[in-house]
C-alpha cells in the first residue's frame, strides 16, 4: 500500500528496518502521556518483534513519512480479543510524532488504516482511548466511530486512575451479512 498526502506525505506499510523511528515515537507517550498504559518504552527489538507479529498474523502496519523518509506517525490493526470469535474484530492504534500533531496526519492515517482493513475483510474497529486523550476521541469520532462504553477508573498512570473510552466503527458490510473466511492468528 502507498498513498500520497498533500505536503510530500506518504502512507505505506511499516518495515522492520523502521522499529528504530517506530520506537522513537511511542517513547513519548509511553513516558510522557496516558495515550498508553505502558510504563517502559519497549525497544527497537520489542517493536520489530511486535511488528512481524502482527504483518505475519495478516494484520496491517502503516507509517508516514515526509519527503526526507522520517516516520511522522505510524498505526497498526490487532485483533480485538484473543478468542477465535474476534477474528473478523480489530483495535486500531494511531500515534503521531510530538513535532507533527495537528497537521491532519493523524486522520490521513486512521483512515488508511480503516481502508486497509477493510480490504483484509475485517468486519469491526474499535478504539480503546484513555479519557484523558480528548483530541484521539474527536480524531476517531471524525472518523465514523461512535461511543459504546466508558470503563471507570480502568487504567492507573501518572498518579492518576483514567477512564477509558471504547468507540466502535462498522467496516465494510459490518454485521450486515455473512463474513469471508479469515484465517488471522
Amino acid at each position: 500500500m502507498l498513498v500520497t498526502m498533500t505536503g510530500q506525505l506518504t502512507i505505506g506499510d511499516a518495515a522492520l528496518g523502521d522499529a528504530a523511528q517506530i520506537a522513537g515515537i511511542y517513547a513519548h507517550y509511553v513516558l510522557e502521556s496516558t495515550a498508553t498504559f505502558e510504563s517502559d518504552p519497549p525497544d527497537d527489538a520489542e517493536i520489530a518483534r511486535r511488528l512481524g507479529e502482527l504483518t505475519a498474523a495478516g494484520y496491517p502496519y502503516l507509517v508516514t513519512r515526509d519527503d526526507t523518509g522520517r516516520i511522522v506517525a505510524f498505526g497498526f490493526a490487532q485483533r480485538y480479543g484473543p478468542r477465535i470469535g474476534y477474528r473478523y474484530s480489530v483495535e486500531t492504534t494511531i500515534y503521531v510524532h510530538p513535532d507533527s500533531v495537528g497537521r491532519g496526519i493523524g486522520s490521513r492515517l486512521l483512515q488508511a488504516l480503516l481502508t486497509e482493513c477493510e480490504t483484509r475483510g475485517f468486519r469491526q474497529a474499535f478504539a480503546v482511548i484513555a479519557a484523558s486523550e480528548p483530541a484521539s476521541v474527536i480524531l476517531h469520532a471524525r472518523a465514523g466511530f461512535l461511543p459504546v462504553g466508558t470503563l471507570a477508573g480502568a487504567g492507573w498512570k501518572h498518579g492518576q486512575w483514567i477512564d477509558v473510552f471504547l468507540m466502535q466503527r462498522k467496516l465494510g458490510e459490518g454485521s450486515d451479512t455473512l463474513p469471508e473466511q479469515k484465517n488471522c492468528a
